[in-house]
């Protein structure tokens, strides 16, 4: 199919599972409720997807508290008790996070749950994020390790093992989330890429690679802000995107300052083009996203393009997500419908 829509991973969680608005919200619930309430969460949005004519269909994340810590709970050699405050992208901003004291080793299945429920209650092509390795050591102190990039093939080891399973579970298309690719540029391009692709090896379904500028919160607004007329992070790893062995890159456009001739850096890769804006409560018009996608049209062939969300929408008022999901679908049915 043309211009596939898809969400670049998590959405709003309702109000009955957790706090709204936040980033690291506390659950409403506890134990077998708690399992209730996410599952219910997950299924509220997947049919919310296909309502808005989505062709990838993921499960919002609705079972993780974050979406990285939400991995990292299935992690043996984490400490969740005594955690310390960390500046995280390159000191953007604060997060109080946990730490590696150990040899780190999988519990357990990470998300065998969320990926079958979500198989089973869809016919179209499912997704399911992960949190790339690079961006994981970047959000947890290392007691243990005494050295990032060991630490990150470790955990791009584990990734590799959940990834399998994902699989192995039916998940059509796996991505890896690096927002911190754009706060370490030049590491991206060398051993971040080695990471994604030891947590890749062995996969057969279709791979990909989420960056952004970060969800819409204030410390990536105004770090946005910092940054000048035009973004140009992306120019120095997505050369060495285009020849790595990740099927799938997604690129921020909409609203955004990234200079859009970027886009043909990635050579022959599939490319989940930004048509919609996170950082901002205005919604798209199907005008707007098809416009967008027209603009990558001159950069990428069609049949490359994956009309996507900036970012991740959980942050967002879920009537807000709601309708910016309707657009995203109606802009790539119209765009379709043009230049199909």
């Amino acid at each position: 199919m043309l211009f596939p829509a898809a969400v670049a991973g998590s959405l709003p969680k309702p109000f009955w599972l957790s706090e709204t608005h936040k980033l690291w919200p506390l659950w409403k619930a506890m134990g077998r409720e708690l399992e209730i309430a996410k599952r219910d969460a997950t299924l509220l949005w997947i049919k919310a997807q296909e309502d808005a004519g989505l062709d990838v269909i993921g499960d919002g994340e609705q079972s993780r508290q974050h979406f990285v810590h939400g991995f990292l709970e299935f992690v043996d050699g984490i400490d969740f008790e005594h955690k310390v405050e960390m500046g995280i992208r390159a000191d953007r901003y604060k997060a109080m996070v946990p730490k590696v004291v150990g040899a780190l080793k999988m519990k357990g299945r990470a998300h065998e749950t969320e990926a079958r429920l979500l198989r089973g209650h869809t016919t179209r092509r499912t997704k399911f994020t992960l949190p790339g390795p690079m961006t994981i050591i970047d959000t947890i102190a290392d007691d243990f390790y005494g050295d990032r990039i060991k630490m990150a093939m470790a955990f791009a080891d584990l990734l590799n093992q959940e990834a399998l399973a994902l699989q192995a579970d039916g998940i059509d298309i796996i991505q890896f989330d690096e927002p911190a690719f754009n706060a370490y540029t030049k590491e991206a391009a060398g051993w971040g890429i080695e990471a994604l692709h030891r947590a890749i090896d062995g996969l057969s379904c279709k791979t990909a690679v989420h960056i952004c500028y970060g969800y819409g919160i204030k410390a990536n607004i105004d770090w946005k802000e910092s940054l000048g007329g035009e973004w140009r992070q992306y120019e120095d790893f997505f050369p060495a995107l285009a020849k790595s062995r990740i099927g799938q890159v997604s690129l921020e456009c909409r609203n955004s300052r990234v200079p859009p001739h970027l886009m043909s850096l990635l050579g022959d890769k599939q490319v989940m083009v930004g048509v919609i804006d996170v950082a901002t409560d205005r919604v798209e018009t199907a005008e707007d996203v098809a416009a967008t996608i027209r603009l990558a049209m001159d950069y990428l062939p069609k049949d490359n393009i994956i009309p996507c969300t900036n970012c991740g929408l959980a942050p967002l008022d879920r009537d807000l997500a709601s309708a910016k999901l309707q657009a995203l679908g109606a802009g790539a049915k119209l765009a379709r419908e043009r230049w199909g």
